[in-house]
């Protein structure tokens, strides 16, 4: 009876709290998962900043400590300690956890959050976790195209976030792990390691447990090509994993974005590792003793992690200018939507060539795999650049007031943090702890995304009973 009368008391302790967060999650449920990413940033800020999460005993600088609970629980990858010899177990542990939480998504997290508060996956909850597969609910409410998502599949998609974080993972983690023992690692370290390099791959996060981060596997393509497959998995994006795992013998009946998504990545991949193997053809420092093969491999690899992957075999800083201003562009475009990466997204960039397509032809609609696109998705998408490249153009800016390096340097930095991809020249370990912070501010709003952003800092639509007169600017 006195553990009843317990439980009752606080179940009424509770219940403002309770109806406070239901409140603010259905007034505007993009702040809201706003608010929960950057509690969690703060929580395993606090946390990474503890003297036992380092390796020597003594407690992060926490400014280092904010920052990399920035780049671990938005999964970016850029840092600013050795990664491989600064944390202890418990700090490690702490890196896996964040790029956990973080891969699962803003608003997934939310109404995941919502499930745990209410006790039921509710419509508030189901429509937070559209909005991770697709953001236009977010931007202009309910939607009734298919192309992500339906509401009546959320219960799918998180049992779907479920076994990809651990199923996935797992089985990548089995496959690395014959790799870490051929490096000359003990079994122990062997099984951690896989299990870090696994769930790193897989988030997209790009941190490396060891020193000399993955140079040790450089030659062993069978632990580099895992990492390249978990990679790419996480940055297709969970809808794409969702469709596939539920339709993979009808592929014909997959909804067009992730037949959009596919395809686009792909032929960017194709693309993008054909420009590398010219640009780099001639033998630069870093490809000079490679053989053709070996060559055709790295420039393989170089593409799928500039997308978002963040793993380096080769120093981008010896790089040629033109191959650092082929990688800006790849991590600019980033991954699929409602992924592990960050970017515009390769569905915003294929909308707008479709768009461009469209108008070259004379068509008044943007057509593809026999569907049509509307013209708000349109809208959309130059929102999204417009504003990616303003945040990127900004935080150059300011970056480079606070730091003198090279430009092209900061410009790369600034550009994988929006991208959340964790490239780096060397710029963000060496800056001072202001722009640092920047590069920080960055990350967050790269892993948040544009239109989530948008949308929570959006007034509420008011509708207008009257049309304005048309007129045609010149343009071009």
């Amino acid at each position: 009876m006195q553990s009843h009368a317990r439980s009752l008391t606080l179940s009424r302790m509770l219940k403002p709290i309770r109806e406070g967060i239901e409140t603010f999650a259905n007034r505007s449920p993009s702040q809201f998962a706003i608010a929960v990413f950057a509690a969690m940033i703060l929580v395993f800020s606090f946390l990474f900043a503890l003297p036992m999460a380092s390796a020597d005993g003594q407690a992060t600088n926490y400014a280092d400590a904010l920052f990399t609970a920035v780049t671990t629980v938005c999964v970016a990858g850029l840092t600013t300690v050795d990664m491989a010899t600064h944390w202890s177990p418990f700090g490690n542990a702490l890196i896996v956890i964040a790029s956990q939480v973080g891969a699962i998504g803003v608003l997934t997290l939310a109404s995941i959050l919502g499930l745990v508060v209410s006790g039921r996956l509710g419509l508030r909850a189901r429509l937070l976790a559209a909005g991770d597969t697709n953001p236009v609910r977010m931007h202009a409410g309910p939607v009734s195209e298919g192309q992500a998502i339906r509401l009546g599949d959320i219960g799918g998609l998180l049992v779907t976030v479920a076994v990809s974080l651990l199923a996935i993972e797992a089985v990548i983690a089995v496959g690395l792990f014959p790799g870490a023992l051929a490096a000359g690692y003990d079994v122990g370290t062997s099984v951690w390691m896989s299990i870090f390099y696994s769930a790193m791959a897989f988030t997209n996060t790009g941190i490396t447990p060891n020193v000399g981060g993955i140079l040790p596997f450089a030659e062993n393509y069978a632990f580099l090509g895992l990492i390249m497959v978990a990679v790419t998995i996480g940055s297709l994006g969970f809808p794409v994993i969702h469709a596939i795992r539920t339709n993979w013998r009808r592929p014909r009946s997959w909804p067009l974005h992730v037949k959009l998504t596919i395809s686009s990545w792909f032929m960017l991949w194709v693309v993008s590792s054909a420009l590398y193997l010219l640009f780099e053809f001639g033998g630069s420092s870093q490809f000079a003793q490679m053989s053709i093969g070996d060559r055709i491999f790295q420039a393989g690899f170089m593409s799928t992690m500039s997308r978002s992957g963040g793993f380096n075999v080769v120093d981008y800083s010896q790089l040629d200018t033109t191959t650092l201003m082929l990688t800006d562009i790849l991590m600019f475009i980033g991954g699929g939507s409602a992924s592990t990466a960050g970017g515009i997204k390769v569905t915003t960039l294929a909308v707008l060539l479709l768009a461009a397509f469209a108008e070259a032809t004379g068509r008044s609609s943007m057509e593809v795999f026999r569907k049509r696109i509307p013209s708000d998705v349109l809208r959309l998408s130059v929102s999204v650049l417009l504003w990616g490249v303003a945040t990127c153009a900004i935080g150059t800016m300011i970056v480079s007031e606070l730091y003198d390096a090279p430009f092209e340097f900061i410009l790369f930095d600034v550009i994988s943090g929006f991208g959340t991809v964790g490239l780096s020249t060397g710029v963000t370990a060496a800056a001072p702890d202001s722009a640092q912070l920047v590069i920080a501010l960055i990350i967050f709003m790269g892993r948040v995304g544009t239109v989530t952003l948008a949308a929570a800092l959006a007034r509420q639509q008011v509708g207008r009973l009257f049309v304005r007169p048309e007129e045609r600017p010149i343009v071009g």
